[in-house]
């Protein structure tokens, strides 16, 4: 008897994400009104949290594709998001892959956890490679930040400079 006979398709979703089982995350997306993909195990970890946790790649692949996917939830006990504990992953080559993953996605590196810190505080010194990745999204979301504040205080000047011709 499987463990996920008779539980709701979150809680199947969530022990796909735990177990890496692309058969039953399949089984679940077959009925997209039945599930939330951004739902929540008693401690607040989403199926996010928990295929990064335990390294299911390929789960975490389908999730981060699913419509409507939240890269940033925050579980309940530590308030970390999926990429504070993907920074945390001892394996270099997993924690590499799953962090370019979520950035990929549009994770925020900006967001502090119930200690006060953010996914570079727990990055261990000698990964430059992911540090590198993180220097340059953080640089990349104030670049936008700042792009977007600089277009809304210029609203009515035509000589924004821009170069868009979309509006």
């Amino acid at each position: 008897m499987s463990e996920t006979n008779g539980a709701s398709n979150n809680e199947r979703l969530l022990a796909a994400a735990r177990s890496d089982n692309e058969d039953l995350i399949f089984e679940v997306f077959e009925d997209p009104d039945s599930f939330d993909i951004n739902c929540q195990d008693g401690l607040g970890n989403t199926p996010l949290h928990n295929a990064v946790r335990t390294g299911s790649i390929t789960v975490l692949e389908h999730i981060l594709e699913y419509d409507g996917c939240d890269v940033d939830p925050v579980n309940r006990i530590d308030k970390a998001t999926p990429l504070h504990l993907a920074v945390q992953l001892e394996h270099p080559e997993l924690r590499l892959h799953i962090v370019e993953s979520l950035l990929e996605a549009g994770a925020d590196t900006s967001i502090k956890d119930k200690n006060g810190h953010t996914v570079l505080d727990y990055l261990p010194s000698d990964d430059t490679a992911i540090r590198s990745l993180i220097t340059k999204q953080k640089a990349q979301a104030s670049f936008s930040r700042d792009d977007i504040a600089s277009d809304d205080d210029e609203e009515g000047d035509s000589g924004s400079g821009s170069g868009s011709d979309d509006d």
